[in-house]
Parts: C-alpha cells; structure tokens; sequence
C-alpha cells in the first residue's frame, strides 16, 4: 500500500523496526483501559512474531502504522479487521496512540484516512466497530466521523473486575463524504 498522507498524518505499514515503539504501546494499560478488548502482558517476542503477522497476513485485516508527517515518526497503529470482500463489510479494530500524543487530533486525522482507504481502496460498504460505552471522547469522534449507533452490547467485555457494554457503531459508504 502507498503511503496515504493527510495534513499532519500519514498511514503507512509496519517494519520489524516499529518493534520498540508498538511494544510499549502494546503493553500500555492507561491505552487498554478505553478499547473494547482486554489487556494482555505482551513480551517484545511475542511482539516481533505478531508484526510479522501484521505485515504478511493481510487479507482479512489491515494494520497500519500512524506516523506524523513532519518527521515520519511513529506515534500510534490503527486496525481494519474481519475484512469480509463477499459481503463489502470491515470490522474497526481500533486506533492506539501513544499518550504523548492525544488530544491533538490525530486519531481523528488517523480515522478519517482509514475510512477513506476502507471505502475508496477497499470497496467496503459497511465499518462497523464496538466501542466502550463509557469511552465519550472515542464515541464522540465516531459521530463526528459519521458513524451511527446501532445498540448496545451488554456486558460486552470483563476488565477491571467488573462487565462493560459497548456499542455498535457502523457507517455505509453511501454516508460517508470525505
């Protein structure tokens, strides 16, 4: 895939040089504690292997690296996964960004690419995605992106000793403008 750049942010695929960097976003709980999956002790082994997974297994998922477009450095990853070509449907899986770099728009810059790529290059019809229902700052990005809340997922995910719901979001490219 080329690189797709955007005003401060460009996706491109991972290298088995990103190893350090996603390992510690990987292993990071404070990132863990918004998505809508568990959290794991992830060795930089472990890691490697998952990379080379990323990077040659890319059918039904797609990781990308979020790099900043001033100096190419690697501030975040993002996730389209349970791509399904029959049906044009493709699962959000999530985009992590490194502390140091929230609340500055990124993810949303890194979204709005995503969506693109999903609908223009992927011919998707459907993104779908879950998110905690209590994660307000993910949600609200969601909506301003276009996405539209479908239900809610109760008791969807077990983290810190207690259930969450999540909600399902999704978009179809017949709504979404770039």
């Amino acid at each position: 895939m080329k690189e797709v750049t955007h005003s401060r942010v460009y996706l491109r695929a991972f290298e088995f040089s990103d190893l350090q960097t996603l390992n510690k976003l990987r292993n990071n709980a404070e990132i863990y504690s918004f998505t809508a999956g568990n959290k794991y002790f992830i060795s930089s082994e472990y890691d490697m292997k998952w990379i080379e997974d990323k990077i040659f297994n890319n059918k039904q998922q797609l990781y990308l690296g979020i790099c900043l477009a001033q100096n190419k450095q690697l501030i975040g990853y993002l996730s389209i996964i349970n791509i399904d070509f029959q049906n044009r449907k493709a699962e959000w899986g999530g985009i992590l960004i490194d502390p140091e770099h929230i609340n500055n728009g990124y993810a949303t810059e890194a979204a709005k690419l995503m969506i693109n790529h999903v609908f223009a290059e992927l011919n998707i019809n459907r993104f779908y995605g879950f998110w905690l229902e209590e994660n307000n700052a993910s949600l609200r990005m969601a909506e301003k992106l276009g996405f539209k809340k479908e239900g809610v997922i109760r008791d969807f995910v077990f983290k810190k000793n207690s259930y969450h719901n999540a909600l399902l979001l999704s978009i179809l490219k017949s709504e979404y403008s770039d």
